[in-house]
């Protein structure tokens, strides 16, 4: 697999994109877009956790802007310890590039020791509503998200994904956002018809001004516009 450039659906503000972690997610999301629709999932996320340690020998280069771990989540809570330290000690081996993370379980960024990462990062969690929705995986309660990245200091770089966006509380959703005051927020929608509670183009749109109010630049995904033109 190695380094791949970024394409589809990924963030445009990504170059590349790396995968060394295989197994399964714990998580379990119902909606991963890892699960193929026809061909179902690569055997590489399949089974146990475990390093694909033929990946951990990819040159990551220099001034490169690298999503680490797009096909799984490096911070779950089925990662041990020494798998993320491992993937962490390789990024570092390449300083001069900038190493985008993100996870559903940020409780974990906290856990971390901050010398463990490398010099130029930005920690992300994708957090796609604030209500508890059953029978869509088994991710940290999204109160808990919110509560881990409000935790994370200011002075780091931080994002929030609402990827695919799920109806939500707006008074309550919008005031959690405002709380953490992300350098910015990508919103996308669910791409590959998994039928999620989806909030109205109204509802959205509310809450990309609202959040802009409050100085949060907002990134929005191109599947978004399936929802603000429905």
């Amino acid at each position: 697999m190695g380094l791949r450039r970024s394409k589809g659906n990924m963030y445009p503000w990504v170059t590349h994109m790396h995968a060394a972690l295989g197994g399964e997610c714990s998580h379990k999301c119902s909606y991963c877009y890892v699960d193929h629709p026809t061909k179902g999932r690569d055997s590489r996320f399949t089974g146990k956790i475990r390093l694909l340690e033929g990946e951990m020998d990819t040159d990551f280069g220099t001034g490169r802007t690298i999503f680490i771990e797009h096909l799984n989540d490096l911070f779950s809570y089925g990662v041990p310890d020494h798998i993320i330290e491992r993937v962490l000690e390789h990024c570092k081996k390449y300083p001069d590039n900038t190493y985008i993370f993100q996870t559903k379980n940020p409780v974990r960024y906290l856990k971390t020791p901050s010398y463990l990462y490398p010099p130029r990062y930005i920690l992300g969690a994708t957090i796609e509503t604030n209500r508890s929705i059953p029978g869509i995986g088994f991710a940290p309660d999204p109160s808990l998200r919110f509560a881990a990245m409000a935790a994370i200091s200011k002075q780091i770089q931080r994002f929030i994904t609402i990827e695919p966006i799920i109806d939500f509380d707006f008074d309550l959703f919008t005031e959690q956002l405002q709380i953490i005051k992300p350098d910015f927020v990508n919103i996308g929608a669910d791409s590959k018809g998994h039928y999620l509670p989806e909030p109205s183009p109204e509802k959205v749109k509310m809450l990309i001004v609202e959040l802009e109010r409050s100085k949060i630049e907002i990134r929005e995904k191109h599947n978004l516009e399936r929802i603000l033109k429905s």
